[in-house]
């Protein structure tokens, strides 16, 4: 361990001086709180990117989607309203039994849904890292 700021060893009869430890302590300190920082940092824009390019394509999906159920929903009108009868009388009950059954199925996907966000949203892994960083210095600042 070199103790001199020239990177040489100090003679083995002159032990460093607790100014000097405490200079070190607390320089390392500052390295170890920066390069947590960083890591931080990294992990969240990799995070943030991954959140985007999913959010990007789910939006593209959705506007395919919705064309495609605007005409399903068309479709399963008209074919359960014929199932009731050849009366166009039937086609408003066709349109509410499928407009519920949508309605269903938009809170199922929407639970689904908030299921997920809230497991992207928990907190990096760096931040109890970084806490348990903060606890050993601590603990060793007291011996």
């Amino acid at each position: 361990m070199t103790d001199w700021d020239d990177g040489r060893t100090p003679p083995a009869d002159r032990p460093p001086s607790m100014g000097r430890l405490m200079e070190q302590v607390s320089e390392q300190a500052t390295r170890l709180a920066r390069a947590e920082i960083a890591l931080a940092k990294a992990e969240l824009a990799e995070k943030a990117k991954r959140s985007g390019a999913g959010v990007g394509l789910l939006f593209g999906a959705l506007v395919i989607v919705l064309y495609a159920v605007g005409v399903l929903i068309w479709a399963a009108v008209f074919g359960l309203a014929d199932i009731f009868g050849p009366s166009v009388a039937w086609m408003w009950l066709s349109a509410v039994i499928i407009g519920v059954a949508m309605l269903l199925l938009a809170g199922l996907l929407v639970w689904v849904a908030v299921g997920q966000l809230k497991k992207a949203a928990a907190k990096p892994e760096t931040i109890d890292r970084v806490k348990d960083d903060v606890a050993t210095v601590k603990e060793g600042m007291k011996r």
